[in-house]
């Protein structure tokens, strides 16, 4: 999978030009946060850095114009926006105040749809049949999934508080669901994890026919449990090098239909504590790097078949 399907990518060649996400906190939580789960969220969570709302107390239509604002000034052929419920487990409230936050961000005119990001333990039935009434009049429907690992020792010990199984269930029953897309979220790098986990959660992945992933560095932050264990020397991060080999892997094993939303993660300056290359900065230094571990991994992969 050399030439895989970058979002933007999938985005223009759909609508004829530039799509743009808007990152919106809709005032959720989290059941490993409030009780229902667990206390304190994964041990690498800190959610305001990695959402630019995060904790917000605009309201919904606040945060909305004034992205279309600034992004029709930064791209004159801009041609839509998609309203992303990044901050938190965004299907995680009563179906009605699911309804009546969807609402708002879908009466937009300029808005072709939204990306909602939540977890699979927390998506029943009637919150995916609200969100697929969504896709008779916006054409761009996702439900993102925070799977991070196949591995279930590893997601106990990040405090995920779900499963794989949960997970699995998730995926099936939205793709019940005509017109909703899937996309699935991996870290590469968590303690515990090998690279025989890696690629079995690409594998998983790509068994269950899902339509986008997001591939991450383990990145740890300012405020989480993980900064405690990096600083005891439980926690190792891997180099650029190491990252971009991996995903370049993974890769060939993901199907060549499926779009790739993300392949790093980044966080400001200020949070972060390492590794130093995950920042907005030098975002474009990992992609370009991941670009030349396919190609070295290509031409490896070419020279063998001589």
């Amino acid at each position: 999978m050399g030439n895989y399907i970058r979002f933007n990518q999938y985005l223009k060649e759909k609508y004829g030009g530039r799509i743009q996400k808007i990152s919106i906190d809709a005032g959720f939580t989290c059941p490993n946060r409030d009780g229902f789960k667990g206390h304190g969220g994964c041990t690498f969570c800190n959610n305001a850095s990695f959402s630019p709302y995060a904790m917000s107390k605009e309201t919904v239509e606040d945060q909305i114009e004034k992205s279309i604002d600034f992004y029709k000034k930064r791209f004159k052929n801009i041609k839509g926006f998609i309203a992303y419920f990044q901050a938190f487990s965004n299907t995680y409230a009563p179906v009605n105040k699911l309804k009546e936050i969807y609402d708002r961000a879908m009466e937009y005119d300029e808005i072709i749809g939204m990306s909602i990001g939540t977890r699979p333990d927390v998506a029943p039935d009637e919150a995916l049949d609200l969100i697929a009434t969504y896709t008779a009049f916006k054409p761009e429907i996702w439900i993102e999934y925070g799977l991070q690992t196949a591995n279930i020792k590893t997601l106990r010990e990040i405090n995920r508080g779900h499963g794989v199984s949960e997970f699995v269930d998730a995926v099936i029953r939205t793709k019940k669901r005509a017109g909703i897309k899937v996309c699935a979220h991996m870290i590469v790098g968590l303690p515990g994890d090998t690279f025989e986990d890696y690629v079995e959660t690409a594998k998983l992945i790509a068994a269950l026919g899902i339509d986008g992933i997001k591939i991450h560095p383990l990145h740890v932050v300012k405020h989480t449990v993980m900064e405690k264990q990096f600083y005891r020397g439980q926690i190792k991060t891997l180099s650029l090098e190491e990252y971009a080999d991996i995903v370049a892997y993974l890769l060939d094993i993901l199907p060549d239909n499926i779009i790739v939303h993300r392949l790093t993660g980044e966080a400001t300056e200020d949070e972060l504590i390492s590794p130093d290359w995950c920042t907005s900065k030098r975002k474009m230094e990992v992609l370009n790097a991941i670009d030349e571990a396919i190609k070295r991994r290509q031409s490896i992969m070419t020279s063998s078949k001589l």
